[in-house]
């Protein structure tokens, strides 16, 4: 029986969506347990989550769909969890929600939980210096504490008067140490000294339906010209292994097929092809040669092109303001094309050392490691003073 002048422990809701939110949750909660050990945990999540402890409530993978098509046959259920979120909050009462990324659905979240009361944090901040920037008001009147990962979102939000902090990219500390791509190829088991191509599909099934044939039409054109190209897949831990495969059927490739560690995978090759989204900053901290690519339905695209106001879409080159690496967008994603940016760059000469240039310059405006213990203490923040 507890002393009737002890609280009980705070309880957090965490809320992440798809594999790298919920790695990057994961961090987070790794690092406010370091800091307060009788911290409790539930919400949603993948299995990063699940592995610190949290209790999930409802599997993050239910959620993870991109676009406009994909999303409209998923939406009964997408409020559903929203709704079974708001209700074990309301039951249980956490002294602070994080919720992590996943903009569409968050921000609907935040305002039923702003409605109870409970403070909130938001990690990995929605991109709406890209697109929808009216949702700073949104923001305004939800967040209590704004956690950003690249450098100029802390400025954008501030202005608006939302209380933000840059804590640093956690990608940064995410990506192993750089090493040559033959200690990598040692690491994951892979030949040595066989040309290596690393395909980077994304994290959802839909972009493994859509981008993956491509990326493997593209991967058949290069081996044509390097005898004994090895293909390396890193698969999401949201992705059978057999959809994966299935798209390998009939091309003459035999891929070799990675539980995550994605970063290894494009450290250990010669070139990358990667989907557009968080993976293209992890590939890009690789320090390898990488094309971008990404196709959405089309009604998503012609949405999406009315409401950008930037003029790249990948981190990179977002961070570096000029274009690094190439970007293959909706009919420019062709194998044709992919396999030409590819080649440009496989091999050492201008177009390589250029892109490698690049790459260096962005890396070094992350700044340094330490992003989820400085989120950490700035969730810590918000929650109730320790009892005696």
């Amino acid at each position: 029986m507890r002393p009737p002048h002890m609280t009980p422990p705070p309880r957090i809701l965490v809320v992440a969506g798809e594999a790298s939110g919920d790695a990057h949750a994961a961090e987070l909660v790794a690092a406010l347990q370091a800091q307060r050990p009788d911290l409790t945990f539930f919400g949603m999540g993948g299995s990063r989550l699940a592995a610190r402890g949290v209790e999930l409530l409802f599997d993050a993978r239910e959620v993870s769909v991109m676009g406009i098509t994909e999303v409209l046959p998923r939406i009964p259920r997408i409020l559903q969890i929203m709704k079974g979120l708001a209700h074990a909050a309301a039951e249980r009462r956490p002294d602070v929600a994080i919720l992590v990324d996943i903009p569409d659905f968050n921000l609907r979240l935040a305002e039923k939980l702003k409605a109870q009361g409970i403070p909130i944090a938001y990690y990995i901040s929605p991109m709406i210096w890209a697109w929808r920037r009216g949702r700073v008001r949104t923001i305004k009147r939800l967040v209590d504490r704004m956690l950003c990962i690249l450098p100029f979102e802390e400025a954008f939000y501030r202005e608006a008067g939302v209380s933000a902090r840059y804590v640093g990219s956690p990608v940064v500390e995410q990506v192993p140490a750089p090493d040559t791509a033959v200690a990598f190829r040692e690491q994951l088991g892979l030949a040595k000294d066989a040309p290596t191509l690393a395909l980077l599909p994304g994290s959802r099934m839909s972009e493994i339906r859509r981008l993956l044939p491509t990326m493997v039409e593209a991967a058949k054109r290069l081996s044509a010209e390097r005898p004994g190209l090895q293909v390396v897949v890193p698969v999401a831990p949201t992705i059978p292994r057999e959809e994966v495969a299935s798209r390998f059927a009939g091309s003459g490739l035999t891929p070799v097929l990675v539980d995550g560690r994605a970063p290894e995978v494009v450290g250990a090759s010669d070139a990358a092809i990667v989907a557009s989204g968080t993976a293209v900053l992890e590939a890009g901290l690789m320090q390898r040669p990488l094309v971008v690519i990404y196709r959405v339905s089309l009604i998503t695209y012609w949405v999406g092109r009315l409401m950008l106001k930037v003029a790249f879409v990948s981190l990179i080159n977002l961070l570096a303001g000029r274009r690094v690496v190439p970007e293959l967008i909706q009919g420019e994603m062709t194998p044709e094309r992919i396999a030409d940016e590819v080649r440009r760059v496989w091999s050492p000469g201008a177009p390589r050392e250029e892109m490698l240039k690049g790459l260096a310059e962005v890396r070094g405006r992350l700044g340094e490691a330490g992003a989820a213990t400085r989120a950490a203490e700035s969730v810590m923040e918000l929650l109730p003073p320790r009892a005696i």
